[in-house]
């Protein structure tokens, strides 16, 4: 065991595989290295996602894996990170393995909990910022293929949807320093990255005034452009957005950046009314399908994508199927559907019955699944005899002579290498699909 070596873990979004590379930078300041092998490490550290219970359960069976490894080692510090840790930090020191918990904006101060737990014991700091952007510190990047990235452009969140915890475990919304978000885009496009991802809970929201000059701001519209103009040759994605916040802005920059990634999601997650102003999602299901249709006029080739809960509370036959016939009026490209899961703290927990059975929960999860494959094949179908520009980013899991990558629109294509390198932009000829992939040749 090396005490200087740093063993993490990543469950949940993104921005939890974003959050791991600034611990990373942060501990490697302090004269940590990363460690793949967990037999190796001193600190075993773990970042956590509490959207949906089933992500804190593995969260926990995790945790006695390293409670094992505590028992075989002496000296192993135990570390919990982010979403659980701000949610759950006493019911965390009640498990053995335990030795320290850090919130989503107590990052800075790892070194000296590690030292402090090492010293002393349990150590804790889950205090929320209304000021934390971790803007001046360059994550380290861990991922393999040095094709694509992401860049946080801001951290928590307003919006106090009822079944969401996110608020109560990434506080307010802060949006970053447009020149720091810059500058790590010309980073990663000088050290090879050909694609960057701007992440935010809410990106459409992002609104950033010069704490000097209050005159001077940048909203989302302008900071895509700035982002976009790092240079042709990168492309500029970003996740997620908020049916209520798009602006037109928004939709133009995309429309002007041919390297503005043409793909747009835009949670639903209810076609009912009823739903959606139990949820407090602050939009009507007349005013999104407004947004889609502008979405359509200004971006013809844009491709949609969504998310929707099945079986919120009171949910009843009638909303079910109005998030159906949704479905059926837009045609998304692609969905994440889940069941409901209850979220202790959040006001759907402590106002509102979850009333709905699991088997119905199921049942009607399992008929939205099934319309949106069917939706899905449908519109790759319409890719078949069209050629599209693919950026490379990797081989095949499937067969190691064929490569993948993605359209514009976030369409996922397979197809012969050929010479072809991840990294490199390939024209695919679509030649047959499947609901989930695109399948081709170069031309």
């Amino acid at each position: 065991m090396n005490a200087g070596k740093v063993y993490i873990e990543t469950y949940g979004c993104q921005m939890n595989v974003y959050d791991s590379e600034l611990v990373l930078s942060i501990l490697h300041k302090a004269g940590y290295t990363r460690c793949e092998d967990i037999s190796e490490a001193g600190i075993l550290l773990v970042n956590t996602c509490s959207i949906r219970e089933n992500a804190e359960q593995r969260v926990w069976g995790r945790l006695d894996l390293f409670l094992a490894e505590k028992k075989k080692r002496r000296g192993v510090i135990v570390g919990v990170l982010g979403c659980m840790a701000e949610r759950l930090k006493d019911k965390l020191f009640a498990h053995p393995a335990v030795d320290m918990v850090a919130g989503p904006d107590s990052y800075r101060k790892l070194p000296e909990l590690i030292e402090k737990a090492v010293a002393e014991g349990r150590q804790s700091d889950t205090v929320l910022s209304f000021h934390e952007t971790y803007s001046d510190i360059e994550p380290l990047r861990t991922g393999s293929d040095k094709v694509t990235s992401f860049i946080s452009i801001m951290r928590g969140c307003n919006n106090m949807c009822t079944y969401c915890i996110v608020p109560y475990v990434r506080g307010p919304e802060r949006s970053r320093d447009p020149k720091s978000i810059i500058e790590e885009a010309r980073r990663l496009y000088g050290s090879g990255y050909k694609e960057v991802s701007l992440l935010g809970q809410n990106v459409d929201s992002y609104m950033w005034r010069n704490p000097d000059n209050p005159t001077e701001s940048v909203n989302f519209a302008q900071l895509i452009e700035l982002v976009a103009l790092v240079s042709p040759e990168l492309r500029v994605r970003f996740s997620t957005s908020h049916p209520k916040d798009m602006g037109n802005g928004v939709l133009y920059s995309m429309a002007m950046y041919p390297n503005i990634c043409t793909h747009i999601h835009l949670p639903v997650q209810s076609g009912s009314n009823r739903m959606l102003q139990k949820m407090n999602r602050k939009y009507t299901v007349e005013t999104y399908l407004e947004r889609i249709g502008k979405i359509r006029e200004i971006i013809p080739q844009a491709s949609i994508t969504t998310d929707i809960i099945a079986g919120f509370c009171s949910e009843t036959e009638e909303d079910h199927k109005a998030t159906l016939e949704l479905m059926q009026n837009v045609r998304f490209d692609g969905a994440f559907m889940f069941q409901y899961s209850e979220r202790p703290g959040t006001k759907a927990a402590r106002h509102f019955a979850d009333d709905v059975p699991a088997d119905v929960k199921t049942r009607r999860l399992n008929e939205i699944i099934e319309l949106q494959s069917a939706i899905s094949l449908e519109n790759n179908r319409k890719c078949i005899g069209h050629t599209y520009r693919v950026l490379v980013e990797g081989v095949s899991k499937r067969d190691s002579g064929q490569l993948f990558g993605r359209t514009s629109g976030n369409k996922v294509c397979i197809f012969p290498s050929q010479g072809i390198r991840p990294g490199e932009y390939a024209d695919v000829l679509i030649e047959s699909c499947t609901s989930a992939t695109l399948l081709g040749r170069l031309v």
